[in-house]
């Protein structure tokens, strides 16, 4: 029986120690916050959307750059094996406008709680408080992993699930990565509300928009438009309209010398209305 160490709690990290166990392997889990899905209590406004009941093409449609990439992936485990998955560890689901899934419960505590429960039924040994702070090959092979209090413990693979660089995260996997000598591209914000410039923007915060067409502009050049919903915050804009459109622009608020720039939001508030009309 070979070993595998997986450096990560949240969704990803589990999921993957639960199919590394399920496939024969002794699984040592480790993460270093003091619980796991940390992440995923907090994400569909604590009601965890698990994942979107469309067909496989929509879901390719949905996914901004090179989606061929998530092929093997998405047909290899689709969404209806996550659905079916998360049923058979007793978490009911229920499909949304939008085809989104979340637990018939609407507690994002239910799925942290299936994911432990089918962790210690098939054996993996999870070590919470528990550093990573580099992973190190030897011979272009993975060798061992070194925890914060300089112990080190080796194993026959690892599987690095760290996240990216949203939500306070220190980027661990990113430099993981690079140690045991793969390249890492530049990273950009995806899927994030926007900062604005303007200071009157705070005195509206709370404010929601719907049916309303954002628009953003690189000079002239439309970089980014939609219909749907958006809000203000005390330091910007948000909302589903927002952040979809930052997976569009995210690169495009740095220059071709890495220097930040500034876009331009447009808002119209009665897209469906000519000047006339109004």
């Amino acid at each position: 029986m070979s070993h595998v160490i997986v450096v990560g709690g949240g969704a990803a990290g589990m999921f993957a120690a639960i199919a590394a166990a399920k496939n024969g392997h002794q699984v040592t889990l480790y993460e270093k916050n003091e619980k796991l899905g940390k992440k995923i209590f907090i994400t569909g406004k604590g009601r965890c959307n698990i994942t979107n009941a469309a067909d496989m093409e929509e879901l390719f449609d949905a996914v901004v750059t090179n989606s061929k990439f998530l092929y093997s992936s998405f047909y290899g485990y689709t969404n209806q094996n996550v659905i079916d998955f998360f049923e058979d560890a007793g978490v009911p689901v229920k499909i949304e406008r939008g085809n989104r899934v979340f637990p018939i419960s609407d507690h994002s505590s239910d799925v942290i709680r299936a994911l432990e429960r089918e962790m210690k039924k098939v054996g993996v040994k999870v070590c919470l408080n528990t550093e990573v702070k580099s992973v190190e090959a030897e011979k272009d092979k993975f060798n061992k992993v070194v925890l914060k209090d300089t112990t080190t413990q080796t194993a026959d693979a690892c599987i690095v699930a760290t996240g990216g660089l949203s939500y306070r995260s220190t980027g661990d996997g990113f430099r993981f990565a690079e140690n045991v000598g793969h390249k890492v591209t530049q990273c950009f914000p995806s899927l994030v509300p926007m900062e604005t410039k303007e200071p009157w923007i705070c005195e509206l915060q709370g404010l929601s928009l719907r049916n309303v067409e954002a628009k953003i502009l690189d000079g002239k050049k439309e970089l980014y438009k939609d219909f749907g919903e958006m809000l203000f915050t005390h330091f910007g804009v948000s909302g589903p309209l927002i952040i979809s459109a930052s997976s569009y622009v995210g690169k495009k608020f740095m220059d071709k010398n890495g220097q930040k720039k500034e876009l331009t939001l447009e808002i119209d508030l009665k897209p469906a209305l000519t000047e006339e009309q109004l």
